[in-house]
């Protein structure tokens, strides 16, 4: 029955978790600026990370299950928007794979999916800083110096952390799925998995929103260098460019705080 129900589920999955129409980012983009505090960041239409789902290992390669927490784990990497909703996913790569490494292996980043020119998605330190092959902006590597990038950093967590809560209120609503390991085999886990993202979409689309538990709010706590592709061109001249915008003396958040412009 399992099997059945998520392959009905399946069959749903690119109506439910879908980019947005161009007619949709520019409300996107003021929820990001709304998150994070500053109109600086009215061109975030997305928030990336990834989040490991405990799993029964198998008897072969099961090493490779294991991630830094050392616990048994199938990846799930996701996009969603500012309210929480999922819109795009990519799942069923082993704990010990960095995120970086996922992320340069998926859809939205070797078709450049997402994204569109003049836009980017935020993402946590355990990514890299970039303006192509798509356009990811992280925050400023600790320990920060700088007022500006202090500042920056604040309103980038503000901003990003919608996609934390989405991944804690999604496992809120499974617990008996995401807070014990996975009863399934490895092979079908990501299908299981991509059914919950479905059904989370499908949730908040209704109206049934469920604020995460105080123990699913945990980061994943990526400090480990980001992998680089040579294909990677930086954006932290992208980054720069908003720091500067954050903490600009006429802006509306700026205005508020007393303090030096660096």
């Amino acid at each position: 029955m399992v099997h059945k129900v998520s392959k009905k589920l399946l069959k749903i999955k690119n109506q439910v978790i879908c980019f947005p129409s161009v007619a949709e980012l520019e409300d996107i983009g003021n929820g990001f600026a709304r998150l994070a505090g500053s109109p600086a960041f009215s061109k975030v239409v997305g928030s990336i990370d990834g989040c490991h789902i405990r799993v029964k290992p198998p008897s072969v390669d099961s090493q490779c299950y294991t991630n830094r927490k050392l616990f048994p784990s199938i990846q799930l990497q996701a996009v969603c928007d500012h309210q929480g909703k999922y819109m795009d996913i990519f799942t069923g790569y082993p704990g010990s794979v960095h995120d970086s490494r996922v992320l340069t292996n998926s859809p939205i980043y070797t078709r450049r999916l997402y994204p569109p020119q003049g836009f980017y998605i935020l993402g946590d330190g355990g990514y890299p800083c970039l303006s192509a092959p798509i356009t990811l902006i992280t925050p400023y590597k600790e320990p920060v110096l700088l007022a500006t990038a202090q500042r920056f950093n604040r309103h980038h967590a503000k901003a990003r952390s919608i996609i934390e809560r989405s991944f804690g209120s999604m496992k809120t609503h499974w617990r008996a799925i995401f807070l014990k390991a996975l009863e399934v085999k490895p092979t079908f886990s990501p299908d299981v998995i991509a059914c919950c993202t479905i059904l989370h979409n499908i949730c908040l689309s209704n109206g049934d929103i469920m604020e995460p538990a105080e123990e699913v709010l945990r980061p994943d706590d990526n400090v480990d260098e980001p992998h680089h592709h040579l294909d990677q061109q930086s954006g932290e001249h992208i980054r720069e460019r908003l720091a500067a915008a954050v903490s600009a003396p006429d802006g509306p958040v700026a205005a508020l705080e007393d303090h030096d412009y660096y």
